[in-house]
């Protein structure tokens, strides 16, 4: 088995990974700046002070083969810096490069960097999906700051030897879910009526353990070495459709009226949440085919059991 070092393994997406990897029996190490906050047994620990172009890996690298590369600085709806761009280059950019050479410097064969698809852009036209070989169209700072990351370690890659996969996920859900899924949870448990029965759309999304498992196949399979990778469920889903299936899975039934999509438009634009109002209402479909036929991997759970999954922790949880 590889010995794999994990960035970002206090995240959602890196404990999910982290005890996926000690399941299929990996040694796992995390990285992390407060391991005081980390607890998955089986599962070694080092300590990063920084994420950024200055960071020390020499200690957390060493003996490791594969680096799963989680570590971000994340999307945020209203960011306050003054430079958002930079910010997002700073982390996202120029630490995921200077990690990867600190790797290939250490011996590591392989290097997984989670992108996001917000790098092939926002949103698609109704029956079309994204895919590996769309020219890349972020349309903010973060999208930007992940895309440059992946030309970054395409460089690395040439210069060095070292084998870099990318990854971009859908929107990802699972336990400990947080961002613009756990509002849609928390709208739907207040039974708070939504102005979104009328939406025609088609998202993609992703369950955290299906994407864990994409990544751990990603990490060991031989082809997955200088490829690009979009990872989804493979079944989309309507936003009145998603609201419907997690308010009857919480025991809250969402209670959804129509409305015309230009009044929304309106209303979004007036609340200064236009943002928000297109991810609801706008189309974002992901072609995972590549995945499941160059390295024969399958969702281990459908849309419906990820979704329940979801409901029971947040039952569990929050209610």
């Amino acid at each position: 088995m590889t010995s794999i070092l994990v960035t970002g393994a206090n995240g959602f997406v890196g404990r999910a990974v982290c005890a996926a990897l000690i399941h299929k029996g990996h040694t796992v190490r995390a990285a992390l700046r407060n391991p005081a906050r980390f607890a998955i047994a089986g599962c070694e620990v080092a300590k990063v002070p920084s994420i950024e172009a200055d960071a020390d890996w020499s200690e957390a690298l060493h003996g490791i083969t594969t680096v799963i590369h989680l570590v971000a600085r994340v999307h945020v709806m209203q960011d306050e810096n003054s430079n958002p761009l930079e910010a997002f280059r700073s982390v996202n950019t120029a630490g995921a490069e200077h990690l990867a050479r600190a790797a290939a410097a250490s011996g590591v064969k392989r290097l997984v960097y989670v992108s996001t698809i917000k790098v092939n852009g926002e949103s698609t036209s109704r029956g079309n999906k994204f895919r590996e070989l769309d020219v890349p169209a972020p349309q903010d700072s973060y999208g930007v700051s992940k895309c440059e990351a992946e030309l970054a370690l395409w460089r690395v890659a040439q210069e060095t030897g070292l084998e870099v996969v990318i990854v971009r996920p859908s929107l990802v859900y699972g336990a400990g879910v947080k961002g613009n899924f756990i509002q849609m949870l928390n709208v739907l448990a207040k039974r708070i009526p939504l102005p979104l029965a009328s939406v025609c759309n088609q998202r993609s999304l992703v369950y955290v353990e299906n994407l864990s498992d994409a990544l751990i196949a990603c990490s060991t399979h031989p082809a997955a070495a200088g490829q690009i990778y979009l990872v989804s469920d493979g079944e989309d889903v309507s936003t009145p459709g998603l609201l419907r299936q997690l308010g009857d899975a919480i025991g809250c039934p969402a209670r959804l009226f129509p409305c015309p999509s230009a009044l929304l438009k309106w209303a979004g634009a007036l609340t200064g949440r236009s943002a928000q109002v297109d991810r609801l209402m706008d189309s974002l479909q992901v072609d995972s085919g590549k995945i499941r036929r160059e390295l024969n991997w399958t969702p281990p759970y459908s849309l419906q059991q990820g979704l329940q999954a979801t409901a029971e922790w947040y039952r569990d949880t929050h209610l």
